[in-house]
């Protein structure tokens, strides 16, 4: 499996913070990137155990209704003193409304109702790259860190207020973003389909 320049990419996803992100990585590589909001398609229902099941569902659903190369993202954050919630439910804590603000408004919640000492935190990104009705492969970065609370900063999007990177004292939210493209969960999923070979060599 192989993009060359100039090929359509669907980035299957809906959230706009994501396409953003993901249009900005491979802005250097001559990928036209197009999001299935754009091209009228639907959300599958997520019904994957796992962070890279739900990636692989949404790329490949996307790659053969869209007749071109999806590539799509599951990601969400991993709270160890929680079992690792939200976890690959970390939308569905923001409501049918997807605010945020009520997802880390619950983390709190739960943090306290347990009498969490343990702040510790990681976000997990899979993404998924399909090709319709074929090949699909999977690559999977994290970024560990710690929660804080109040939230933060407006730059971010999702939990990035509450979500202090290590060796960093801002959150995600006051990040530059180009500083937090380059660390990120979905960077470092993005770092490892780059050396896959994938994608045509940067500019």
């Amino acid at each position: 499996m192989r993009l060359a320049r100039g090929s359509v990419l669907i980035v299957a996803s809906h959230n706009r913070g994501k396409v953003r992100e993901i249009k900005a990585l491979l802005g250097p590589h001559g990928i036209e990137p197009v999001s299935v909001a754009e091209l009228g398609l639907p959300e599958p229902e997520e019904t994957g155990a796992t962070f890279a099941a739900n990636a692989e569902l949404k790329a490949r659903a996307a790659a053969d209704a869209g007749k071109h190369a999806a590539l799509a993202d599951d990601s969400g954050l991993w709270v160890n003193a929680l079992n690792g919630d939200p976890g690959i439910y970390s939308a569905r804590w923001a409501g049918p409304e997807k605010d945020f603000r009520i997802a880390m408004a619950r983390v709190e919640h739960e943090l306290q109702a347990r009498k969490a000492t343990d702040l510790s935190a990681k976000f997990v990104c899979a993404l998924s790259l399909a090709m319709p009705h074929g090949e699909c492969q999977t690559f999977e970065g994290e970024v560990h860190g710690t929660l804080t609370f109040p939230p933060r900063g407006t730059l971010g999007f999702g939990y990035d207020p509450i979500f202090v990177p290590d060796g960093f004292d801002q959150t995600f939210g006051e990040i530059d973003p180009h500083l937090k493209n380059a660390m990120s969960h979905r960077a470092r999923a993005f770092e490892k389909l780059l050396h896959s070979g994938i994608l045509a060599e940067s500019f």
